[in-house]
């Protein structure tokens, strides 16, 4: 059980970076490409920042070795030699599709290709791809060095053999996977999102605070992190995303609220943006 030796992360943003730290940690090489030369600028140190509190917490780790089993770029032939890339762009299906394409037209034939995708069907992702067995979803969560679960989707042309081998990588990084054949929404969306849009609902029609929703579901169901908070550390943008794509999919329960599209546009994204439905340091 080991983690693949070279993994390509396509996007070094707040989850593409947290994939990338977690497979070094695990002891790949590991190579992020970023859209153009600020960007991977912004993800280097976003990954300097990350590898240095894994080195506090960890101090069997050499920050030395870490260094430098990590670089970023901007070109897509670094890719080449990788036996994983994993996608981690935005949530939107287009920008996916092609962001894939560009990838898979240089991996090598055996390597696999994955998405990093909470809501798009991994069938419709594939659609294009001129190898859709050496494709699937490996669904990560945020903040990826501190999260247990990995949800590994199975495509309709996903080759059987890679469901043990993403089993086996995900063991590696520490973490628990778990296996949902490609539905909308997948396992893990499809609930959170659920309880998310019914917890904004409640405070769109004044039932109670986010603070004693959120206490409910903390205190009376165990949940280590009620819904409102959690929507405010993955984003009221991704919930949004997730949400208008289920809409789409599976229908009206799906709807996003008005203030959940409402906050969104006036920028009140969460953690990120240091308003959600609560207020986060920026620190």
């Amino acid at each position: 059980m080991s983690a693949p030796a070279t993994v390509g992360v396509l996007g070094g943003g707040r989850m593409g970076a947290g994939i990338a730290h977690a497979f070094a940690v695990a002891g790949a090489r590991v190579v992020v490409v970023e859209r153009d030369a600020e960007a991977a600028e912004a993800a280097r140190e976003r990954m300097r920042r990350s590898l240095a509190r894994a080195v506090e917490l960890h101090p069997s780790l050499s920050a030395d070795a870490l260094a430098a089993a990590v670089r970023t770029g901007v070109d897509f032939g670094l890719f080449a030699d990788c036996e994983l890339v994993v996608e981690a762009v935005f949530e939107d299906r287009a920008v996916k599709t092609q962001a894939l394409l560009d990838v898979e037209a240089v991996l090598a034939p055996e390597a696999v290709l994955a998405s990093n995708t909470s809501s798009i069907s991994i069938d419709a992702l594939a659609a294009r791809l001129r190898r859709p067995g050496r494709f699937l979803g490996l669904h990560f969560f945020n903040p990826v060095p501190a999260s247990s679960l990995v949800e590994i989707v199975i495509g309709a042309a996903t080759e059987p053999e890679l469901e043990a081998r993403a089993r086996d990588w995900v063991a590696a990084l520490g973490k628990t996977p778990i296996v949902v054949r490609d539905s909308p929404g997948f396992a893990s969306s499809r609930l959170g999102v659920a309880l998310a849009l019914e917890a904004i609902r409640m405070v769109e029609e004044q039932v109670a605070s986010p603070a004693d929703i959120d206490a409910a579901m903390e205190q009376g169901y165990r949940h280590p992190l009620g819904p409102l908070r959690t929507t405010d550390i993955v984003g009221l943008d991704v919930r949004l995303g997730i949400a208008e794509e289920l809409h789409r999919t599976l229908g009206a329960r799906f709807e996003p609220p008005q203030l959940l599209r409402r906050m969104v546009a006036d920028g009140h994204l969460g953690r990120k943006s240091g308003r959600g439905f609560y207020e986060w340091s920026q620190t």
